[in-house]
């Protein structure tokens, strides 16, 4: 039985790495869009399940791990900004408040098809930020493939007044702390 990350995230990968565990990457074949009136929280669980479950059909007995992350402000759900001007916009609007990230962690697989997951909640409370710090912000990182627009790993945290949650891997886009439970629950113990 192999393990398998269901991601082409370099992020997720980096992060999966710290475990020590031998794993593979796959992509997942998943649409991302939102239901209609889907709640963040049901978007990230639905998301990692699904991705989970896409690799794990092709790839029978393997153990499949399936994240995906969801950004709200306001319960609003913010996605990936994906251009310098909706990565502006996304950070002059978390300005001062709180955005909360949904981040989803399926672990899918075994010779019975076994399924477990979790969503793992953070939050961020930004500083009162001025268009020069996001602009030289944005220069200098250009997150513009990050949940939120920013990097927590790298020069973001600049950005943010405070955080709370338990799991600070979650912030970057795989709660490890989480998929260890996990992992254990199907008989892998990364200390092992």
């Amino acid at each position: 039985m192999a393990l398998i990350l269901a991601s082409t995230s370099p992020y997720r990968d980096r992060l999966l790495r710290r475990l020590q565990m031998p794993f593979s990457c796959a992509a997942p074949h998943t649409d991302e869009s939102p239901l209609a009136g889907e709640l963040p929280d049901a978007l990230a669980q639905r998301l990692a399940l699904a991705k989970a479950r896409d690799v794990a059909a092709r790839k029978p007995g393997d153990w499949v791990i399936g994240s995906d992350q969801v950004a709200a402000l306001e319960g609003r759900i913010m996605g990936k900004p994906g251009t310098r001007e909706k990565a502006r916009e996304q950070l002059l609007a978390s300005s001062g408040k709180e955005v909360r990230f949904y981040t989803g962690i399926a672990l899918v697989g075994g010779p019975e098809r076994q399924e477990w997951f979790h969503v793992e909640h953070f939050s961020v409370y930004f500083q009162i930020l001025s268009e020069d710090r996001i602009e030289s912000y944005l220069s200098r990182e250009q997150p513009y493939d990050c949940a939120g627009s920013f990097k927590c790993e790298g020069l973001g945290v600049a950005l943010f007044a405070r955080l709370q949650g338990d799991d600070p891997t979650s912030l970057e886009g795989l709660p490890l702390i989480s998929l260890t439970r996990l992992l254990l629950n199907a008989g892998m113990d990364p200390l092992q």
